[in-house]
């Protein structure tokens, strides 16, 4: 059987995102319906400027700042609009914080970039503040928005998550024999 693979690829401010990506990586190689699969994946970032094209299957995120996700991230999947379109894609959001996360909304990019690509899922998942991690202008805005502190990333949800998605690959018949993917 010829191994299918997964890119995963996140644009990550202060590390944080950068983890989730390599957890997910991880697991998705990892997990029984990886292995039997033959599922290999990796993590990469987004401003390395990796080509999708080379990859079976893209887990794109990014950290969230503004409602809005980083450039690197955004301006990958823009820039690779037309391979993406041929290949499963789930896209996931790293940054609200406190109990219960805050801002609960999806960012305004996901609702860009799924009208782009035919996307299999997409997760908000938590994030981390940490101000011994931020620049000086970042700590002075944490302090006058009163945020929490602290790591509220959940890594048994980013875990499933990512069994979901071997799953999902594991299911489904490889790119080779699929008709190239159109957005709904």
């Amino acid at each position: 059987m010829t191994g299918r693979r997964v890119l995963v690829t996140a644009a990550s401010r202060h590390g944080s995102t950068a983890e989730i990506a390599s957890v997910l990586a991880a697991e998705i190689a990892g997990c029984p319906a990886g292995r039997d699969a033959a599922l290999s994946a990796a993590a990469v970032p987004a401003g390395a400027g990796p080509d999708p094209a080379s990859w079976d299957a893209v887990v794109l995120g990014s950290a969230v700042y503004g409602g809005r996700w980083l450039a690197p991230a955004h301006d990958l999947a823009v820039r690779h609009v037309a391979d993406l379109r041929r290949k499963p894609v789930w896209l996931f959001s790293s940054g609200p914080i406190g109990a219960p996360p805050f801002p609960p909304d999806e960012p305004y990019d996901v609702g860009t970039l799924t009208a782009l690509l035919p996307v299999h899922g997409t997760r908000v998942l938590p994030g981390r503040l940490d101000p011994a991690r931020l620049r000086f202008e970042e700590r002075a805005m944490v302090t006058a928005m009163r945020a929490p502190v602290g790591d509220f990333r959940d890594w048994e949800a980013v875990r499933a998550w990512a069994r979901e998605i071997a799953g999902v690959l594991a299911a489904e018949e490889p790119a080779a024999r699929r008709e190239p993917m159109t957005p709904a």
